[in-house]
């Protein structure tokens, strides 16, 4: 269980299993913050209708409950990346989407009386060494382009130092749209938010399968769920349905966790804003600083399986957890020696073309969003609107967006598969390994870079 969930405050048993077929209106697979969202919003446009949603486990227990506790700006592709597709005018109204469902998440919350630990502390992109430098000024241009930079600022190192003291710090990239919660009461709280609307929610319940057609149905081991609609709100997990099987790959994101940190350390450290912080490194790395003091490291680096595996063992990677410890140390040499109490993760759900979708067949009755990349926090807010809206037929504004409707390619089948990933992952380890010592600055031209983005 992660430190989230630990400290949500609710009652994490289970709550009752599906017995038996039954009826709907809405049926979705998954109570996490995608699902929950859907749910919420469809539930909101008509109280009258009957949503039921089916969970493998208890609501939250996937990447809503386990995530950095970022409320992020941004999405898993670039800006310049979104209008080199799209185009400018696309991008712009994309991005502006994201940001924007950051004062949606905390509208939600006050009105709904959430206490998720909101703080807007903005988001700090750091060049921990000069070659990460031309990486922060793409963040500031890529924003500028659109039209999207209003109050971001690029920093020198001593403006930096003022918020937070990072060793090695060149400068960076300052967004004050971004935000940090307490996930765990967020979609938990969101959860019972669900319930007094008249949502039904069916945890340790596992969908095997779904069936499209005039009337679609998840199809559990203990029964099915027949309604007008069904959405798959799984991200990752996906991956183990047979029909979604390549749409989406399945890759471990890893946290440790600090304990409480005393005063004097934070008068060492600074950071008093409670800012997101990371730096430009190829193979992402994360941090959020805890209401009660602690401070959170996450990043890639877990194996990926063959066969786009999940097992709740793969939570665990002691190598990788230890290199994540190392590198806090690293980024705050004051707090060598500090005691870590928590360590977990998950997987994160990566599309093809890593541009997240939210999709909606009436034909076949099937809708879905998935494909985060690791920026799910403020983005499955966006996709559970897009998908109440496209499921009650309205015309709303978020409608007209990229993300909308969106197909992207297959994953290629194994072996292919994870050479290609694996090969990714330890050829951006070592672009990175080499921008340190080197100070030379990655091209953007190597293959894995490619790869990883396309």
């Amino acid at each position: 269980m992660s430190y989230w969930l630990e400290t949500s405050g609710d009652d994490l048993r289970p709550r009752p299993a599906l017995e038996g077929d039954c009826e709907a209106d809405v049926a979705v697979l998954g109570a996490g913050y995608t699902g929950l969202w859907t749910a919420y919003y469809l539930l909101r446009r008509d109280p009258g209708l009957r949503v039921v949603l089916l969970e493998r486990e208890v609501s939250g227990f996937g990447a809503s409950g386990r995530n950095g506790a970022w409320c992020s700006p941004s999405m898993s592709v670039t800006a310049p990346e979104l209008a080199r597709r799209y185009g400018r005018e696309a991008a712009s109204r994309m991005l502006r989407a994201v940001r924007g469902s950051i004062d949606e998440i905390e509208r939600v919350a006050r009105e709904e009386g959430l206490d998720i630990g909101f703080r807007r502390g903005g988001v700090l992109r750091v060049a921990r060494g000069r070659h990460e430098l031309p990486a922060v000024r793409a963040s500031y241009e890529g924003l500028a382009a659109l039209g999207l930079a209003g109050g971001c600022a690029l920093l020198s190192p001593g403006e930096l130092e003022e918020r937070v003291r990072v060793a090695g710090a060149e400068g960076a990239f300052f967004d004050p749209q971004g935000a940090v919660i307490h996930p765990g009461r967020l979609v938990r709280g969101l959860a019972r938010a669900v319930e007094r609307r008249g949502g039904v929610i069916y945890e340790r319940t596992a969908v095997e399968d779904f069936r499209p057609g005039k009337r679609p149905a998840l199809v559990t081991g203990r029964g099915e769920v027949r309604a007008r609609a069904v959405v798959l709100a799984g991200e990752a997990y996906l991956a183990r349905l047979r029909r979604t099987h390549r749409q989406v790959l399945p890759i471990y994101s890893l946290i440790v966790l600090t304990e409480p940190l005393p005063p004097e350390r934070w008068e060492e450290i600074g950071w008093g804003r409670h800012e997101c912080l990371s730096s430009c490194r190829l193979s992402v790395d994360y941090l959020s600083r805890t209401e009660d003091g602690r401070i959170l490291f996450g990043g890639r680096g877990a194996p990926y399986r063959l066969g786009s595996s999940i097992r709740d063992e793969y939570d665990r990677d002691e190598a990788t957890h230890a290199m994540l410890r190392r590198s806090l140390v690293e980024w705050f040499p004051a707090l060598r020696g500090v005691r870590f109490t928590h360590a977990w993760g998950g997987p994160i759900g990566v599309k093809r073309d890593w541009m997240p979708t939210a999709a909606y067949d009436p034909a076949g009755g099937v809708a879905a969003a998935y494909g985060y990349a690791g920026q799910g926090v403020a983005v499955s807010n966006l996709a559970g609107r897009v998908l109440a809206a496209l499921i009650a037929g309205g015309d709303d504004e978020v409608l007209d967006l990229p993300m909308v409707n969106h197909r992207s390619r297959d994953w290629e089948p194994e072996p292919l598969r994870w050479l290609a990933v694996r090969y990714i992952q330890h050829a951006l380890a070592r672009l990175d390994e080499r921008g340190r010592r080197t100070g030379r600055p990655p091209t953007g031209r190597s293959l894995a870079e490619r790869l990883s983005r396309h």
